[in-house]
């Protein structure tokens, strides 16, 4: 999914967006440029471009060459050591659950009669929507809310909470107002009743009103595949619909292991690329590695950016009743005022000794700022560790 539905093509395309927006805030720095025209179909070649140039790393082709073979089928467990995949029956010591996820697609009164897009099918449109509804405010929902507006369309989020729930609330609120004064219409706290098509328009129920637009996308969150399985044949158990693990990523069957999204928790590619880690030091070097999902870092690649790692400062409190945020503001940042990129913040939330329990950084490239800070938790450091780093100013 990453490669041709999800990271890849969607910073594809907001960095394509990004030009659109460079271009209408040059004004600021005495340059005129004038609107962006976007010609939309040859910014999804872009898109495109991008996922051919990085494909070949995930190819069949790179996999076989190195020595593994492919089976192109739908598998699922005949027993506790075997599974079929297709006409092929395979026996092997261990097996690994790495089936990913799809869209959730939410019991929206109507919605099995309305074309709608997710994430699968989105970045195959080649004609800019005229508006945009976006049925979901977190981290998918507000990265092409924002690129599409950027890139000329009209765009509405409706949220049933509030946007970016996740996160910290002073972040998320920086967020949605970046949104608003772009011109996306943040429908928070609103309930979807039902969708509908009238004509060429998909019409959007809502509590408290109703919105039409020209396209609709769905983007409420992501499920495991586990579907067809048949893992209980296999002797793995399930609770709530999820894989029951170990902190090794084992399941009740100890040779079968569940990694990446199949293992609940965050869906990110760097975490189930961690999680691959876990399972090759546990099978092949008979090390007893845990699975380390608190020390996986999130982004969310809107403008400005979020990124997080580690505990909130309310969370951290639980454990540590003397851990305290500090926080820092763009705003005292000497490039930032040259660049005229002052909103945002660094909040950092410290233990009663200093170690460093968890962060927050919001602003131009806080993915980036926030490397040094999940090094430093990472390996259990305190804050005190970042005083004898020299930084180059005026970073």
């Amino acid at each position: 999914d990453c490669l041709n539905y999800g990271c890849v093509p969607s910073k594809a395309l907001i960095a394509a967006a990004s030009a659109a927006a460079t271009a209408r805030s040059a004004s600021k720095f005495g340059v005129s440029v004038g609107e962006p025209r976007t010609e939309f179909a040859s910014v999804m070649d872009h898109v495109q471009s991008v996922i051919d140039a990085i494909a070949p790393h995930d190819s069949q082709e790179r996999f076989e060459g190195l020595g593994v073979t492919v089976i192109r089928e739908a598998a699922s467990f005949i027993d506790a050591r075997r599974i079929r995949a297709g006409e092929t029956v395979i026996s092997a010591k261990f097996f690994v659950i790495a089936t990913g996820s799809s869209a959730f697609i939410p019991p929206i009164d109507g919605i099995e009669d309305v074309p709608y897009f997710i994430n699968e099918t989105i970045f195959s449109n080649r004609v800019l929507p005229d508006h945009l509804i976006i049925i979901g405010g977190g981290p998918i929902g507000v990265e092409l809310a924002q690129a599409h507006r950027r890139l000329g369309a009209r765009v509405t989020i409706v949220e049933a909470n509030r946007i970016l729930n996740k996160e910290d609330p002073d972040a998320a609120e920086l967020v949605r107002k970046a949104l608003t004064e772009e011109g996306v219409s943040v429908r928070e706290g609103s309930a979807v009743k039902s969708v509908s098509t009238q004509g060429d328009e998909v019409e959007v129920l809502l509590a408290g009103g109703t919105i039409k637009g020209s396209h609709l996308l769905i983007a409420v969150g992501r499920r495991a595949n586990l579907t067809g399985l048949d893992l209980q044949k296999a002797g793995v158990r399930l609770s709530k619909d999820a894989i029951e693990l170990d902190l090794r990523l084992r399941t009740s069957n100890k040779r079968i292991y569940a990694i990446g999204d199949a293992a609940g928790g965050a869906q990110f590619t760097h975490l189930a690329g961690d999680h691959a880690s876990t399972f090759i030091r546990n099978a092949l070097f008979k090390m007893p590695a845990k699975r380390r999902d608190a020390l996986c870092p999130r982004v969310t690649y809107c403008d400005p950016e979020i990124a997080t790692i580690g505990l909130a400062e309310e969370e951290a409190r639980k454990v540590d009743p003397g851990a305290r945020s500090v926080q820092w503001d763009f705003k005292d940042n000497d490039r930032a005022q040259a660049e005229k990129r002052t909103e945002g913040f660094a909040k950092i939330v410290v233990g009663r000794k200093g170690k460093i329990l968890g962060a927050t950084i919001v602003g131009k490239a806080a993915g980036d700022h926030l490397q040094p800070l999940a090094l430093a938790i990472a390996n259990g450091m305190k804050i005190g560790a970042f005083t004898a780093m020299i930084a180059p100013y005026p970073t």
